[in-house]
């Protein structure tokens, strides 16, 4: 095999706890200097491949492996959560991790850093706290670090799905300038900014077999494959849920926050960093609407429903009524909060007792079979949720901070990683809460989510 080139002969892998394997027989060769985009349903096994040349499988994720996944030459594995790869507190420190590692001299390492990070559009400087970054900051601080390594190989899982579009379209020149002359693979479910820029697509069905392989127009040209956003396609139409499993089990609430301001602090054993997240926020919630809180990454967002939901403590202004000084039982009752790394949130090692967990607690009841099939995930019933995929991570992660059905739902980054099926499940959700008078708020860089009222932020202010 050619430096660069890869190789899939008979890969197979079933994650530990699975009954069946995430990908079977696999066969799929990778030419040198090639660019692929690999796409298909959530949970197809996309991800599963790039870990697989990775070397990751059956060492650092337990599971049952065979047949052989190959790679000639140094690779650069971008992972689908940017906060798995992140591995020094300094931004400048993160980016040097690869090239240190690599034995490359002192001004080559810091050359390398500036330029990565010039490249993403990180600009704070080196020392900047890596733990300060929002999710979508975070995602171009572990691209820098890939690109800083200039690899033979790049294998992106989904590099700009947490991104603005602006945003999105420099990162993505900042790739295809790197990627010039290497091999290439990307995993995405918003395919359509790719497809000019690709030599190949490869098209992954539910249950991980090849079902297309070949150049871009021979996949266009070709009947649209389920589970893949087609350039053009229609928005799907939101999963009509009945309200009996979505309408709120108590009152919903209105809240307001007026001039409010946020400064977070990073603190570490080297130092402290102070960020002011907020400045002068003022806005409300109310049900029976939808708010979406937008802008480019960094700007707030996340901040802006923390503060609302009563899970961050103010510097300035207030915010009605103070849900931060109501007890957890009750607070937990009334809200429901998925944040942007869904696995932060996970307290079970089986997917249907994280559904029922938030339930219990709180004397409700909930039919979890009903809610983990409005999500595709009934399959996974006693699966570890760690085993699952990072759209089916995010789909449990709303199931159950929503199934004991709060009056508030505060969502972060709802749809990131969901193919149009899982997505018409999750938006039907968030529709139908809204139609049953739940105050429902989110942060999202999606332009096709149905919202009443939008928030527009940047620099922690709403525009």
């Amino acid at each position: 095999m050619s430096l660069g080139g890869a190789r899939f002969t008979g890969f197979t892998w079933r994650p530990l706890g699975r009954r069946n394997p995430v990908v079977a027989g696999l066969d799929l060769v990778i030419e040198p200097g090639e660019r692929v985009l690999l796409v298909g349903p959530s949970g197809a096994g996309k991800s599963t491949l790039l870990y697989g040349l990775a070397g990751a499988l059956g060492t650092t994720i337990a599971g049952e492996l065979s047949g052989t996944a190959e790679v000639e030459g140094r690779l650069g594995l971008l992972l689908q959560n940017p906060a798995d790869a992140i591995v020094a507190e300094r931004m400048g420190r993160d980016v040097a991790f690869g090239p240190e590692n690599a034995g490359m001299s002192r001004a080559e390492i810091w050359s390398r850093v500036d330029e990565a990070l010039a490249s993403v559009g990180l600009t704070y400087g080196r020392d900047h706290f890596s733990a300060a970054l929002s999710g979508g900051e975070q995602q171009r601080l572990a691209l820098a670090g890939v690109l800083a390594m200039r690899p033979d190989v790049l294998l992106l899982d989904e590099p700009t799905s947490m991104l603005d579009s602006d945003t999105s379209a420099s990162v993505r020149d900042a790739i295809l300038s790197a990627a010039e002359g290497r091999t290439l693979l990307i995993v995405e479910h918003r395919i359509e900014p790719w497809l000019d820029h690709v030599d190949r697509v490869v098209v992954l069905s539910a249950d991980g077999s090849i079902v297309s392989d070949g150049t871009v127009q021979a996949f266009l040209d070709g009947p649209p494959p389920a589970g893949v956003w087609m350039p053009g396609m229609a928005t799907p139409t939101p999963l009509d849920l009945p309200a009996d499993l979505v309408a709120p089990d108590v009152d919903a609430l209105s809240i307001a926050a007026t001039d409010v301001s946020v400064e977070l602090v990073t603190r570490t054993l080297r130092g402290m960093q102070r960020t002011q997240a907020l400045t002068g926020l003022t806005a409300a919630i109310t049900p029976g609407r939808t708010t979406a809180f937008t802008g480019p990454s960094g700007a707030g967002k996340s901040t802006a429903l923390a503060v609302l939901g009563g899970l961050l403590k103010p510097n300035g202004g207030t915010v009605t009524p103070e849900l931060r000084r109501w007890r957890s039982p009750r607070l937990a009752g009334a809200v429901g909060w998925v944040p942007q790394n869904p696995e932060h949130g996970f307290l079970t090692s089986t997917v249907g007792d994280e559904v029922r967990h938030s339930a219990r607690k709180l004397g409700r009841e909930v039919d979890v079979d009903r809610v983990l099939e409005v999500f595709g995930l009934g399959r996974f019933a006693t699966s570890n949720p760690y085993r699952l995929s990072g759209g089916e991570q995010r789909r449990l992660a709303l199931a159950s901070a929503l199934a004991h059905r709060p009056g508030v739902v505060l969502l972060d980054e709802p749809t990131v990683g969901q193919d149009p099926s899982t997505w018409a499940a999750v938006v039907g959700w968030i529709t139908a809460a809204r139609s049953t008078d739940a105050t429902v708020a989110l942060s999202t860089h999606d332009a096709d989510l149905p919202i009443d009222a939008e928030h527009r932020m940047r620099d922690g202010v709403v525009a």
